[in-house]
Formats: C-alpha cells, sequence, structure tokens
C-alpha cells in the first residue's frame, strides 16, 4: 500500500494504539504530538509522502480545527480524517464544513477506522489525479462561455472577456472555493497570452520571510539556506501572467516591492546587484475585504488602486442553485476519467440534496464531494444515501435556513417559527430611552445572538461574522463572554 499516514495527536496512548492500527492495516505511520508539529510535516517538502491525516479535534496549543483552517489557508489538500472523543453533530460539521474527510469517535473500531483510510486514499488519488489532469496542458481548459449559466456568472463572463482583450490588472473577488483561479486561466486563454507562462502563487501559503525571495527571486547566498539562486516568480512569468492568489495576505512590506515592481516593470533580486525588466499580465485574486483591511492599515490604498483597474466578483455557490447540477455533472465526468468509478450520473433524490444545500466551502468542496461519492457508489447512478455528511448537515440546519430546502416546502407551523425567530435576533440600536445605543454594546449584543445561534460553534460564527477566529476570540475575551467550543457562549457574571 503506498503513502503515509499521519497521526496528529497530543495523548500519547492514543498515538500508539492508532499507530499500531494503521501499521497493522498495512500503511506506514508518521506521528505528531501536536497540531503544530503535524502541519510542519503537512507543509514540509515530502509533504507527498503524505497520504492521509488522523487529526485529534480536541488538543491544547493548536486544535485540530485550527490545523484545518490552516490547511486550507495553505491549499492543501492532503484528507483529513477526523478524530473526537465528543461525537455531536455540531462537531462532525464544523469539522467538515473546515475540508475534513471523514468522521470517526473514539474509541473506533478497527473496521471503520480501516474502511475510512481506504476511502481517503483512494479519494485523495483521486481528486490529485483531476487536478493534475486540469493543469496539465493536455486537457482545455474551461472556457469564458463555459463558466456558467447564472446571471451572476454571466456577468463575470462578460466583465473578463473584455478584460481579456487588454493588459489591465484584474482583481477577482469571491469567497474561497468560488472559482477564481479557473477564472484567471480562462481569462488567459481568451487574451493574446495565451500560449505564453501562467504562473500561480497563493500569497497566504508564503512564510512571510520567504515571500520576497518567492515573488521577486534571489542570488546565491543572499542569505542562510540560499544555496542556490532562485528566479522568482515574476522572473518565470515573464512574457505571460502572473495569477497571484489571496494576494490581501501579503504583508505590508512585501505589499512596498509588490507597488514598485507594477510601477516601474521590473524586480530587485534579493542580493542582486542590478534589477530585472519584467513584462507580465497581473491577475490577483481575493476572499478579504480590501477596503476593509485598507481602513485597517494591514493594505496599502496605493496597491489596491493599483490592482483594482478592473474588478470581477464571484458570488458564491450558494447563490447560484441553477449551477450546481451541472457543476456535479462535470465533476462526476472528472472522476470518471481519472479512475474506474461505476456511477455514470446522479440520482434526481442527490441532485435535489445538492441544491439544498448552502455549500461554505463552494465550488471546491462541491468537487470533493462528488469525487467521494463517486468512489462510494455501488451502482450506476450515485444517490443521496451516498452524500452522508451533507445530508447530516441539512437536518441539523435551524429553521429559517432548511425553509428553502428544496426537498421539503414551508408548512405554516415553520412560518410562524421562522417570525418568532426573526423576533428573537432583533439587535435593537436604541435604548429604553429612544437614543442610539453605544457601538461596543450593539457589538456584544450581536456576537452573543451569533453564538447561541450556531450552538457555540466559533468557527460558524466567525465565519458569519466575517471575523477571523482569533478576533473572535479576542473580542469574547474583552466583552466577558465564555467561549466553549460546541457549546453557546453565555455572559460572564
Amino acid at each position: 500500500m503506498a503513502g503515509s499516514i499521519l497521526i496528529i495527536d497530543d495523548d500519547p496512548v492514543q498515538r500508539r494504539l492508532v499507530e499500531a492500527l494503521v501499521t497493522r492495516f498495512g500503511y506506514q505511520a508518521i506521528t505528531a504530538e501536536n497540531g503544530r508539529v503535524g502541519l510542519e510535516r503537512l507543509t514540509s517538502a515530502d509533504r507527498e509522502a503524505i497520504a492521509a491525516v488522523l487529526l485529534d479535534l480536541a488538543m491544547p496549543e493548536m486544535s485540530g480545527i485550527d490545523v484545518l483552517e490552516a490547511l486550507a489557508k495553505a491549499g492543501l489538500s492532503t484528507p483529513v480524517i477526523v478524530q473526537t472523543a465528543q461525537g455531536t453533530i455540531d462537531t462532525a460539521v464544523s469539522a467538515m464544513r473546515l475540508g475534513a474527510f471523514d468522521f470517526v469517535v473514539k474509541p473506533v473500531a478497527p473496521e471503520r477506522l480501516r474502511s475510512s483510510i481506504e476511502t481517503a486514499i483512494k479519494v485523495g488519488a483521486l481528486t490529485g489525479r483531476a487536478r493534475k489532469r486540469g493543469t496539465s496542458g493536455k486537457d482545455r481548459s474551461i472556457t469564458l462561455d463555459e463558466l456558467g449559466v447564472s446571471p451572476a456568472a454571466r456577468r463575470a463572463a462578460q466583465l473578463a472577456r473584455k478584460a481579456a482583450a487588454t493588459d489591465m490588472p484584474i482583481l477577482i473577488e469571491g469567497e474561497t472555493g468560488v472559482g477564481k483561479e479557473v477564472l484567471a486561466r480562462a481569462i488567459r486563454a481568451a487574451g493574446a497570452r495565451r500560449d505564453k507562462p501562467f504562473v500561480t502563487v497563493n500569497c497566504g501559503a508564503i512564510p512571510e520571510h520567504l515571500v520576497e525571495s518567492i515573488l521577486f527571486g534571489h542570488e546565491k547566498g543572499a542569505f542562510t539556506g540560499a544555496t542556490e539562486k532562485h528566479l522568482g516568480k515574476f522572473v518565470e512569468a515573464d512574457g505571460g501572467t502572473l495569477f497571484l492568489d489571496e494576494v490581501g495576505e501579503l504583508p505590508l512590506e512585501a505589499q512596498v516591492k509588490l507597488l514598485r515592481a507594477i510601477q516601474e516593470g521590473e524586480v530587485d533580486p534579493v542580493g542582486a546587484r542590478h534589477t530585472i525588466k519584467v513584462d507580465v499580465r497581473l491577475i490577483s485574486a481575493t476572499n478579504r475585504d480590501l477596503a476593509r483591511r485598507m481602513a485597517d492599515g494591514t493594505f496599502r490604498e496605493d496597491l489596491y488602486y493599483r490592482l483594482n483597474v478592473l474588478s470581477i466578483p464571484i458570488p458564491p455557490l450558494r447563490s447560484r442553485t441553477d449551477e450546481i447540477a451541472r457543476l456535479a455533472d462535470l465533476f462526476l465526468d472528472q472522476a470518471r476519467a481519472a479512475a474506474p468509478v461505476t456511477a455514470r450520473t446522479l440520482s434526481t433524490g442527490a441532485r435535489d440534496l445538492l441544491i439544498a444545500y448552502d455549500w461554505p466551502g463552494n465550488i471546491r468542496q462541491l468537487q470533493n464531494v462528488i469525487f467521494r461519492a463517486a468512489v462510494l457508489a455501488d451502482g450506476d447512478a450515485i444517490e443521496a444515501a451516498d452524500f452522508p455528511q451533507i445530508a447530516a448537515e441539512i437536518d441539523a440546519m435551524p429553521i429559517h435556513e432548511a425553509r428553502t430546502s428544496v426537498l421539503t416546502g414551508p408548512s405554516t407551523v415553520e412560518h410562524e417559527q421562522e417570525t418568532d425567530f426573526k423576533a428573537e435576533m432583533m439587535v435593537s440600536l436604541l435604548d429604553a430611552s429612544g437614543q442610539i445605543r453605544p457601538l461596543a454594546d450593539i457589538e456584544r449584543q450581536a456576537i452573543q445572538a451569533a453564538i447561541d445561534h450556531y450552538d457555540g460553534r466559533l468557527s460558524e460564527v466567525a465565519r458569519r461574522l466575517g471575523i477571523g477566529r482569533s478576533t473572535l476570540y479576542r473580542k469574547l475575551k474583552e466583552m466577558g463572554i465564555e467561549a466553549d467550543e460546541g457549546r453557546a457562549g453565555r455572559l460572564a457574571s
């Protein structure tokens, strides 16, 4: 059996037990005593040897949820099987929303663990082959005409078509997983540089001390560890297109040098005596609100206007439900091309289930879900039962979200419950005397309401409020709100 299994658990006894099981199954086991060490191994040079991860959720310093968030930010797709001693549906939903492949409860039966690992490895290999096929150059890229049929997709295609005829910098905005790189590649394919290099950089995955070197290059001996000369991404993309994904994550110092490279058309490699002229078409993408980051002082205003000559927003998949069935068919075709799977189509029930879901991970999550179901399906059609995690999340949705499900229509009782729910969730702007309340009080009430609404699932609370988990934790501490993951927070007395 190819590949190793990385076991991340702070409990040494549990690590040894799982290591023994994994070895008995015929895999090589690699262990990490905490989330930080595990993440280092997953981002190291030999990470390709890791076929799957067994991740404990409850760990000090860096929890399993933190590890999942870091993997998503780094764009790593190694399948992760989450382990926890507290098998609540909320915990499972939180982990799955962050990209976990499967969810097992300690102590897990050996056959259950073996089945989960085998399926995870199959799906991971399938996803990897499909991605390589999609970027190998042998398979044609999606064209602007094929981006989608919804009004939002057509609007994005219209803007992209105009931009493709020029060399103007483009900023693509949208949530993680909506297909920003797909759009960037389609723009490149429709332009004059279609046969030139297309170089991608995930700005959020670069260690801060290496940003300058990776973007602009370095000379041999320029710093400790620089044993060879490195050209840098700008030089690699010379004559072609440079795609800066998650550009909002760049540190301020790197933003200054990026601005200079754009303005002057040249880069200054670390340790070099002379600058290098470059000619690149720049396309940037972000899932951040750069206007807010400018206000916070974490993103330069002059760089923003240099990158945002033309902005192309891509709406989330949950607002494009008419795209879901078409994309699901496309991903099933990719799965069939990448591996011998029996499924040829999706049943009506499966399609209805997918349309009813809100897809927090957007198109990337849909692709992974279809690949997993294609591996698990036994017959010619993928059934609703082949999407157990999606079904579990829909069952767990609050009534105001579930009302939009195409599986069941709204009833009178649901409507009344929804009305009561809306009244409870109202955040008043005025105090008892009719005066505007202090902003801090309004924010406090809104955060408390979100915690109660999402049953204390802080990752979901942060995502819905549009802030980072660290920001949420800081605010909870300042406001004196208890922050127990998995339980509703309550104002400290």
